[in-house]
């Protein structure tokens, strides 16, 4: 089935409205099409809804049934071509705890760290896309 979102489509989470803006903006302004979920039920709601999600961006700390490591690990899953990235202000993680291939951003970053992340996780090249 043909996907309706861009080959560069960005699933943004974060519980922080304001923060969740701010990535949204940065990561529109690099190329990306952007789509925003505020907990890891809705980000699954979203992935399920628009199967040409290339990236994921998830913060750690969220409320509801999974933080944002468990979220990571569910899409890597599920959808296995996603590629990842997992931010925190408070924790760090080492690619021992991460899903396979994501990589890990501390907060607070520059918006020139989140394009390196993105572009080092390859969210914008080729389609990206799931099937």
């Amino acid at each position: 089935m043909a996907s309706s979102s861009p080959p560069h489509s960005v699933l943004v989470v974060d519980d922080e409205v304001l923060v969740r803006m701010d990535l949204a903006d940065t990561m529109q302004e690099a190329g990306f099409h952007i789509y925003e979920a505020g907990s890891a039920d809705e980000a699954i709601r979203i992935m399920e809804a628009h199967p040409g999600i290339g990236a994921l961006f998830t913060d750690i700390a969220m409320p509801g049934s999974m933080d944002g490591l468990k979220l990571a690990h569910y899409v890597r899953d599920r959808w296995p071509p996603t590629r990842i990235v997992v931010a925190s202000g408070h924790t760090e993680c080492g690619a021992d705890v991460l899903p396979r291939g994501a990589l890990f951003i501390a907060k607070p970053f520059r918006q020139s760290d989140l394009t390196r992340a993105m572009q080092a996780i390859g969210a914008d090249t080729g389609p990206g896309g799931r099937s």
